[in-house]
């Protein structure tokens, strides 16, 4: 049979741990269906009773919200179950704030049941890499839900394109679909051998060809990756898209700006991105639970910036032709990271710090001997921070000691939770393993603790701000080592 319910009125972590974790041994329908046929009909059957189901919908509820838009036969057991308590009148007198409560939440959660119409011209939201245009890169970011629409390039083998409207939990065959319509393939070559495939390719030629049932391609792709559709046939012929950032030397955003005013507008920025992501995307991303990797674009999203920080660290410097003016560069990069660091910016400082470490840059001799010896070793103890070892025990202690608000490295997030499941089994006998579930709620609730508490952080909306903050949620990076080294070794050719 399929796992129970916990007793009636479990502790408030428990009730957290299971709502949280379910998923790993009961997909969200039938959790809600059996949380349905715990509900005691008629006037005066057990009130205990009720009060537990309605404690662990409510819950429910509170922690779920907007994921609920996407879940539509979840959302059908609810408003049934919802019907059935909000008939019952006898709680009327007993559990009148519960029951104020729930029909708050049902309010706002904005259920999806299967026959109500789409609302109409909904507005396509700009994607990450997507936003060229200045104002929507301004703009404050929201989450990304799987019916939210998109934008998107798919390129052909000579670098034409076709922009297609899509979901952002398309799959492969909704896009290429999409694809051919705006080719106006006709029906017998798409049934042929020259249907097309869709393939993604990285900016150092390395491609991919997706599967036609894998959903969410837009959000995993690499910082400066594109989408190519093409035939069986022209797939090895195909060629990356021409680097974006053409290699001429003249002064980015990064040299005019102060080192705080760019620190500021990183955490700024990864806050909001932070902020967008659901707690339960933490555990999709790691244990792909029933709801599969469908609402996990914020993380992923977050988990893309973290790498495009790190690549922009190096761009910035390898673009940067003068010895005097790029020891000047690192000595800034390295300030930037202690105010990042300063604000609990533990993602910016990690990403900047692993930028530096990058090997095309650490190779930099002369570039190093030129930054004043308390950068250096200013520098030691940011790597010392960083240093993986004992399990990451420096960064841990440090963590451990800040208060609310703060932004962790969140790679170690995903560590820990993949060692968790890893390390040990969901179900045990054929019981769930209650000791797991709370390990893993416990590092949710971690996440929970550290978005408590709003960030403040002042920042002018003068002209020269506001293109500071324009360059940082904007940055254009060189992501391909091979080109990162060639440049490296232009400047520095003898350098180790």
């Amino acid at each position: 049979g399929s796992p129970r319910l916990p007793p009636p009125s479990p502790p408030e972590s428990l009730l957290d741990d299971i709502v949280l974790t379910h998923s790993l041994f009961l997909p969200t329908e039938r959790f809600l269906q059996q949380l349905h046929q715990q509900y005691p009909w008629g006037e005066g059957a057990g009130l205990r009773r009720k009060r537990a189901v309605l404690a662990v919908l409510l819950h429910f509820l509170e922690t779920y919200k907007g994921l609920l838009q996407e879940e539509e036969s979840a959302g059908k057991v609810i408003k049934e179950l919802y019907l059935l308590i909000m008939k019952d009148t006898s709680l009327y007198h007993d559990l009148e704030d519960e029951i104020l409560k729930l029909h708050q939440l049902v309010e706002t959660v904005e259920l999806k049941v299967a026959d109500e119409t789409p609302p109409p011209n909904k507005q396509v939201k700009p994607l990450f890499r997507h936003f060229r245009r200045i104002d929507s890169c301004l703009q404050t970011r929201v989450a990304f839900r799987g019916s939210d629409e998109i934008f998107c390039r798919v390129y052909m083998p000579d670098h034409s394109y076709v922009t297609i409207r899509s979901r952002l939990s398309a799959s492969v065959q909704d896009i290429l679909a999409s694809v051919t319509e705006k080719l106006q393939y006709s029906e017998e070559q798409s049934a042929r051998e020259d249907a097309l495939i869709l393939v993604t390719m990285a900016s150092s030629g390395e491609k991919a060809v997706l599967q036609p049932s894998e959903e969410c391609v837009f959000t995993t792709l690499g910082i400066n990756s594109h989408l190519f559709a093409c035939t069986r046939d022209t797939f090895d012929s195909l060629v990356p898209l021409p680097e974006e950032i053409q290699v001429v030397p003249g002064d980015t955003e990064i040299h005019r700006a102060e080192p705080e005013e760019i620190a500021n507008h990183l955490t700024a920025f990864h806050w909001e991105l932070f902020r967008c992501i659901h707690e339960l995307e933490f555990v999709d991303y790691v244990f792909h639970g029933e709801r599969g990797r469908r609402e996990t674009a914020n993380l992923e999203l977050l988990l893309q910036r973290c790498s495009e920080v790190q690549h922009w660290v190096g761009t910035e410097l390898l673009l940067c032709e003068s010895l005097g003016k790029r020891a000047h560069l690192l000595k800034k990069l390295i300030k930037i990271a202690a105010i990042c660091k300063q604000n609990q910016d533990m993602l910016s400082f990690y990403a900047v710090v692993i930028g530096l470490n990058n090997a095309a840059i650490s190779r930099l001799r002369l570039t190093w001997e030129k930054l004043p010896g308390k950068f250096k070793n200013l520098f030691r103890k940011f790597e010392n921070l960083t240093d993986p070892c004992r399990n990451h025990k420096t960064y841990r202690e440090v963590l451990a000691k800040m208060k609310p608000p703060l932004i962790p490295f969140v790679p170690l997030i995903l560590k820990d939770l993949t060692f968790l499941h890893e390390g040990s089994k969901t179900l045990l006998d054929g019981l769930v393993n209650v000791e797991k579930l709370h390990c893993i709620a416990e590092k949710v609730r971690t996440i929970r603790k550290y978005r408590s508490r709003p960030l403040c952080l002042e920042l002018e909306a003068s002209p020269s701000q506001l293109q500071t903050k324009a360059y940082v949620r904007q940055l254009r990076v060189i992501d391909n080592q091979n080109l990162l080294f060639e440049l490296s070794y232009k400047l520095e050719p003898g350098s180790q």
